[in-house]
């Protein structure tokens, strides 16, 4: 098929968007072509102002627009509970869920000798210093349940297990191989509700 070649450059880049094919990323296209001019420019401005404002929370590693993200700043949340992710958007899936009141640590992916990630490359060193600082009533261990996420619960479980009172894993509510960025709020809930001891 003969299409314009900003239009091809436009269906080149959505189409390397997470689970969006040609098929879909042509009907993008479309969409944005049919949409009024200030659509577009509103887009491509939300793009260019998330990339310039983004970083990481100097405390957990979530998403921000600050130094700490709106989590590590509310002093509401309960310091004693911490959540270990894998990475920052799995913190909005957990957020909207509205299950869990404590803090958050973003590890920056997981163990995966296959792909040459081990501890060293992940923020494993931050949150043993986090652990180490300050009080943990209860570590959750929240990592995706697939080869990677299980290799990583079990480092964090030998190296962080006798420095916390209480090490948990989440539920087995949620399926293996899955990803928590997909995870619906009621399986979610679940996994959180069913929680259990991990490690000696």
């Amino acid at each position: 098929m003969n299409i314009p070649p900003s239009l091809e450059r436009l269906v080149e880049q959505l189409a390397r968007l997470p689970g969006v094919g040609q098929k879909t990323a042509q009907r993008h296209a479309f969409f944005i072509l049919r949409e009024a001019d200030a659509y577009a420019r509103a887009l491509a401005a939300a793009l260019v102002e998330v990339k310039e404002k983004i970083r990481f929370c100097r405390e957990c590693f979530g998403y921000a627009e600050e130094d700490l993200c709106a989590v590590c700043r509310d002093p509401g949340r309960d310091p004693g509970l911490l959540c270990v992710v894998e990475q920052p958007g799995n913190v909005f899936v957990i957020e909207r869920s509205g299950v869990f009141k404590g803090r958050y640590h973003v590890l920056m992916g997981a163990v995966s000798p296959l792909d040459g990630i081990g501890p060293d490359q992940l923020k494993i060193r931050e949150l043993d210093a986090r652990v180490s600082a300050h009080p943990v009533r209860e570590l959750i261990i929240a990592t995706n349940p697939s080869m990677e996420g299980e290799a990583t619960a079990l480092h964090l479980s030998r190296l962080l297990g006798a420095k916390v009172e209480k090490l948990t894993r989440l539920a087995r509510g949620l399926p293996v191989g899955g990803s928590l960025e997909y995870t619906d709020e009621v399986t979610l809930h679940q996994a959180f509700s069913g929680r259990q001891n991990f490690g000696g």
